[in-house]
């Protein structure tokens, strides 16, 4: 039993089998097109679910909940520009100054949407919250990213406002939550009676984003365009960053009193980077520069905080549910006596 525990669960087994043919068998051409309108369904009909599982008092007490989305915005892009540049004397050397740009440019980008609110739900948090949290940050960093780079790299490229970003983000995310909000009345309880199927969209989601993404960066000569110690170097540094805004966030949220769901948003909303934000915004800000070094942190820490979460995620959700049972356990003992 105890070496149980120190083995993958089924889901981290699934994540590493879809890098694993990502690398050998990558979706390109139509069959990208395919995977990529897949994934978008499978994204929206996350949002449905989730539209239709919460209460409309649910969603307000998200959208009000400004201490935490204070915190989610302060980690993204006030904590994380501010990593880049007080570790760049101590990690620079570990890669080219090419990719460092790159890594200073990642530390501007905003969160993740979908993975975020995935790992959310998967580790039991704060679902409204992290909706909300993470669509705010999606949205700002359209803003707030170009403003960034020019502060920290002294770019002087204008990004301009994405306007198709913006109903990107309208179209996959916040109609269908609203949809699955107003058919709530006649669907809430069924959705709420079969939270197996929530479950199975939110992994198949992420893993339908992690064989994409990473197909994507296959086909881009993601093996190839530097040597393996270079690489080597580039992961300790994206794994350093991805660790300090885990430990921050996570410890900084119970200094601030936040409870465990809440705990749960603001590591997985707050420790993330937009791969989806984050390549578009490069080819603008960045024409001129070797758009390869920059985009490749990108890509190798959306892998990372991946997978990362992914096992972080189930972590959560076993500690929620011994408390759970250990709450049962006590609640049923005075009764037995």
């Amino acid at each position: 039993m105890a070496l149980t525990r120190f083995l993958p669960d089924r889901f981290t087994c699934a994540l590493v089998g879809t890098v694993l043919l990502a690398s050998v068998l990558p979706c390109q051409g139509e069959t990208a097109s395919v995977f990529n309108l897949l994934t978008d369904a499978a994204i929206a009909l996350l949002f449905f679910l989730h539209g239709a599982k919460l209460s409309r008092a649910a969603v307000v007490a998200g959208m009000t909940h400004w201490r935490l989305h204070l915190i989610v915005l302060g980690s993204t892009f006030v904590m994380f520009p501010l990593l880049g540049l007080l570790l760049k004397p101590v990690l620079s050397w570990l890669v080219t100054p090419d990719l460092y740009l790159g890594v200073l440019f990642l530390c501007t980008l905003p969160s993740t949407v979908q993975s975020s609110i995935a790992f959310t739900s998967i580790a039991r948090g704060n679902i409204p919250s992290a909706i909300c949290a993470a669509s705010a940050s999606s949205l700002l960093g359209i803003f707030i990213t170009p403003l960034l780079v020019g502060l920290m790299m002294e770019s002087h490229g204008q990004g301009g406002m994405s306007w198709d970003a913006i109903g990107k983000i309208v179209l996959q995310l916040l109609v269908p939550f609203v949809a699955g909000q107003v058919a709530q009345r006649w669907i809430g309880q069924w959705v709420e009676r079969n939270r197996g199927l929530l479950s199975y969209v939110d992994q198949g989601s992420i893993l339908l984003v992690v064989y994409t993404a990473f197909s994507a960066a296959v086909l881009q000569g993601l093996w190839k365009q530097m040597p393996l110690p270079v690489l080597g170097g580039l992961l300790v540094v994206n794994a350093i960053l991805l660790a300090v805004a885990l430990i921050v966030t996570r410890y900084g949220s119970r200094a601030l009193g936040f409870g465990t769901a809440d705990e749960i948003t603001i590591v997985f909303c707050g420790s993330k980077k937009s791969l989806a934000s984050g390549v578009p915004m490069a080819k603008v800000l960045f024409a001129g520069h070797p758009l390869g070094a920059i985009v490749l942190p990108i890509m190798l820490f959306h892998q990372i905080q991946l997978m990362t979460c992914a096992v972080l995620a189930r972590r959560y959700a076993q500690a929620q549910e011994k408390r759970a049972e250990l709450a049962d356990g006590l609640a049923a003992g005075p009764s037995k006596g």
